[in-house]
């Protein structure tokens, strides 16, 4: 049967398998091409609004905190205030067209982003209404923990984590971790190490059972950490699988042991490690710890060793008596020792003297005058130096500056006029002279 559907309602149906290829993108980790479909699908604007929604939220979730603005506007073009009991809705009808794990996790996507851009308010105001819309699930509890650690409240996170484990055990799996996490980033490693203790199913896992022995060293509880031990060592040794991590158990507890002093039992566990494995490390641990109380004990183990190749001509009384070795780059392997080697090693090796080299012109002969030993330090600095005269002629001038300034014009201006004067007297003074001269000449030619 065939329909004559226009290009867009044809885009509209296949929305959804478009979105769930990119999203098939994302998890193959694809991060670009998925981003990129995702961007395509929410510029076209079809008329599916649960597949823009869909794919919006994973567009977020797939940049994280990078532009964290921007994902915040997108998501809140699809959420809104809610009317009555609801104080937040989807935007659109969406909270009917999809699924509880999918609106809560645009809420979800919502409240991290809020607590990137430190809008402390808005989250927490949100937080507070998730467990109502979703009472079935752990993700609201731990977006409140999240929020207070936020705000430096580790402690009252670990405090409704705690509560909400207690009330609802068969969702505290999840509830503990996030507590043991939050307790040993605050600093508090008892009640991390607390909390994972109350999850049996990993406690012989090689990876909790070291988290719980560092927890316990640091809170200094050294008899906590080796009946953990203990116990792993235990279980492992009951376990019917392929993969069994007994040895490795044991060889961490008798080093642990060993270094805080028990001996005795660190002995015991190398002792079986040596019997059941027979490693070389169970062997020199061994030898290590029986060393401290039965000598001959350890050299009956010593002699289980294989002999390293090369070391027959080493003495090693002598080794012994002196003050250590020196390291020689590039030097000659054990075992690999020439006698032309040796004989090489007592020459002192002379140095090559070289001619030293002088500027171009220079006669080491005639060497001249010696530079100035002043020649790099400023003028002011040199012993030569002498500063210039102040001019002593210069009046000394008192007042205030405008009466300076004024009284100064007017000297220039009396003395301006008093040189033209002169200058005037002079000019006349001067013209005298011709006049009568001229008269004189018109008398003798009268």
């Amino acid at each position: 049967m065939e329909e004559n559907l226009a290009d867009d309602d044809i885009e509209t149906e296949l929305a959804p398998i478009t979105v769930q290829l990119a999203h098939i993108q994302q998890l193959l980790g694809h991060t670009q091409e998925a981003i990129e479909a995702f961007t395509d699908i929410i510029k076209r604007n079809l008329a599916d609004e649960s597949s823009i929604a869909v794919a919006t939220n994973n567009l977020v979730s797939l940049k994280g905190p990078k532009d964290v603005s921007d994902s915040l506007r997108k998501l809140d073009r699809l959420i809104e205030k809610g009317s009555g009991t609801q104080s937040f809705q989807l935007a659109r009808g969406l909270d009917l067209k999809l699924s509880s794990k999918q609106r809560e996790a645009i809420y979800t996507n919502r409240v991290l982003l809020l607590l990137h851009s430190n809008k402390m308010d808005q989250a927490r105001e949100l937080v507070a209404v998730l467990p109502d819309m979703f009472p079935g699930s752990v993700i609201p509890i731990l977006l409140q923990a999240a929020v207070f650690v936020r705000e430096n409240k580790a402690g009252r996170a670990e405090e409704i984590l705690g509560q909400y484990s207690e009330k609802f055990p068969e969702k505290s799996k999840v509830v503990l971790l996030a507590r043991a996490q939050v307790a040993a980033s605050a600093g508090h490693p008892q009640v991390a190490a607390e909390s994972l203790s109350k999850i049996p199913e990993i406690q012989h896992m090689p990876a909790t059972v070291a988290t719980l022995v560092s927890l316990k060293e640091r809170a200094g509880d050294i008899d906590g950490a080796v009946s953990v031990f203990d116990s792993a060592i235990k279980w492992w040794a009951n376990a019917m699988s392929e993969d069994n991590k007994h040895h490795v158990i044991v060889q961490e507890a008798a080093a642990f042991k060993l270094k805080h002093g028990r001996k005795e039992k660190a002995a015991k566990l190398y002792e079986e490690l040596v019997k059941s494995h027979g490693s070389v490390e169970a062997l020199v641990g061994l030898i290590k710890t029986t060393a401290h109380s039965d000598i001959d004990k350890a050299e009956a183990y010593e002699k289980k060793l294989k002999p390293l190749p090369g070391l027959k001509s080493v003495d090693v009384d002598g080794l012994e008596k002196t003050s250590g070795a020196k390291y020689i780059e590039n030097g000659p392997r054990v075992g690999t020792v020439e006698p032309s080697e040796s004989k090489s090693k007592e020459k002192a090796k002379k140095k090559r003297k070289r001619k030293p080299k002088y500027p171009k012109g220079f006669d080491p002969a005639n060497p001249g005058p010696p530079p100035d030993p002043e020649r790099w330090l400023p003028k002011r600095e040199r012993s030569t130096f002498r500063p210039k005269r102040k001019d002593k002629r210069a009046a000394q001038v008192r007042g205030s500056q405008g009466a300076v300034a004024k009284e100064a014009t007017n000297a220039n201006t009396k003395s301006n006029q008093a040189t033209n004067a002169k200058a005037a007297s002079q000019s006349a003074i001067a013209e005298q002279p011709k006049a009568s001269s001229k008269s004189s000449r018109k008398k003798s030619r009268n």
